[in-house]
């Protein structure tokens, strides 16, 4: 048997965007507040050399007229609102994600700290690109920060440059979370808030009816043909299906019973829960400027029914925000015949993900591999970029991938896959 040294791999801008395609997502919102007029995004946009094509279209469906439209204002609502209640908390904001959103330039021209932290293949992208586009003297404003949400390492190193209270944002990123992945957020962003004070502004649980309310005003029977087309051409692009957790309220079923469940659950999770109507909070924004006076009025009318989530920590609820005895990812490997053996510990991730691929290319270089023996005795978590890591080795191998001695957390993870599990 032949052991394997993982350390040393380099993992390039191509590797970070393999295992995580879903910041596809990002250039593609950036794409759609462009088209809504909005200069700073306009020029994102150029200095990227973004296309239509290339950030709107998936593999195998075209963004058709209606499509582009209708998302293009959603993004445009859901960011000058998003972009006013963080501003108005007087903290210094951390995006998460930020995308390649250009709320830092906003924010670093009136004066304004900012954190964009994402995924870092989208950091390595949006950072020089915003940094390009500031003066010198407003560049101090802005820092970026590689992360993953479901990480509590790397947001509470992001979280610790930061000093006084802390107004994170979140749009476009509930919606992809799995419910391990909704909990492991929820209780890194707890104790962030616990330890910063500050509190999290999101619009994700409650986009479906800001969608709706958006679409049925311009299209009326053809809601559903459009939200559907729409959803499997984002799905497709990002390979990563859109799934209805804890937190995102479905529209399907008893509607009010899946926003208490909602509610329930923030709750649960040791946070007060305050819901801002859209019409309170709403900014005057471009997109429906030249659109018929009746349609925008109805809109305008209908945010009114459309809340905002303003969540904080629970006083009530004790916090241990001392430090978090965390596994860091590790991985040891040795062969045996065409058979790579690996054991894994800590979190499969965004972060960790990335190294595991490097290092099983870097092995199929010199060895023939049919199959993989996984043992998961002390595997935390999978994330959808280590699932899609752990496929990518399945569909390369002839044999197959075998995952064994998995905690439950590890098998729900996985149950979305053809992966064995012993």
């Amino acid at each position: 048997m032949k052991n394997i040294n993982f350390e040393g791999i380099e993992i390039n801008q191509d590797l970070l965007e393999k295992t995580n395609l879903i910041f596809n997502t990002a250039r593609m919102t950036l794409f759609q507040l462009a088209e809504t007029g909005h200069d700073d995004a306009g020029d994102l946009v150029k200095w990227l050399n973004l296309t239509r094509e290339d950030t709107q279209d998936s593999k195998t469906v075209k963004a058709d007229e209606d499509d582009l439209f209708v998302n293009s204002i959603v993004m445009d609502v859901r960011y000058s609102t998003n972009g006013k209640l963080a501003g108005e908390s007087g903290f210094t904001v951390a995006d998460l994600p930020c995308g390649f959103t250009p709320r830092a330039i906003e924010f670093a021209k009136n004066g304004r700290k900012y954190v964009g932290m994402d995924l870092p293949a989208t950091i390595n992208e949006v950072e020089p690109a915003i940094m390009s586009l500031l003066d010198e003297e407003h560049k101090n404003l802005v820092d970026f920060e590689g992360v993953d949400v479901t990480n509590y390492q790397s947001l509470k190193s992001a979280f610790d440059k930061i000093e006084g209270e802390v107004c994170i944002t979140t749009e476009g990123l509930m919606m992809y979370l799995t419910d391990s992945e909704m909990d492991a957020m929820c209780e890194n962003i707890k104790r962030i808030l616990a330890e910063h004070g500050g509190y999290w502004i999101t619009l994700d649980p409650e986009i479906s009816f800001l969608y709706v309310l958006i679409v049925k005003a311009f299209y009326g029977d053809r809601t559903r043909e459009i939200m559907w087309r729409s959803k499997y051409r984002i799905d497709d692009k990002s390979d990563v299906e859109s799934v209805e957790n804890s937190i995102t309220i479905s529209l399907r079923g008893d509607v009010q019973e899946n926003m208490r469940n909602a509610i329930d659950y923030i709750a649960s999770k040791g946070f007060k829960l305050e819901r801002l109507p859209y019409s309170d909070h709403v900014p005057e924004f471009r997109s429906l400027d030249n659109v018929d006076p009746e349609i925008a009025a109805h809109i305008k009318e209908g945010f009114k029914d459309v809340y905002i989530w303003k969540i904080s920590v629970d006083e009530s609820v004790e916090v241990d925000i001392s430090d978090v005895n965390v596994e860091s990812f590790n991985a040891d490997a040795s062969i045996d015949g065409d058979r790579l053996n690996l054991v894994l510990s800590g979190n499969l991730d965004t972060l960790s993900a990335p190294k595991l691929l490097a290092n099983y290319e870097k092995i199929k270089e010199d060895t023939a591999i049919n199959s993989v023996l996984i043992d998961c005795s002390n595997l935390e978590y999978v994330s959808s970029a280590g699932r899609r890591v752990l496929l990518i080795m399945q569909n390369d191998c002839e044999g197959s991938v075998i995952m064994k001695s998995c905690n439950d957390t590890v098998v729900w993870d996985l149950s979305s896959t053809d992966i064995q599990i012993e």
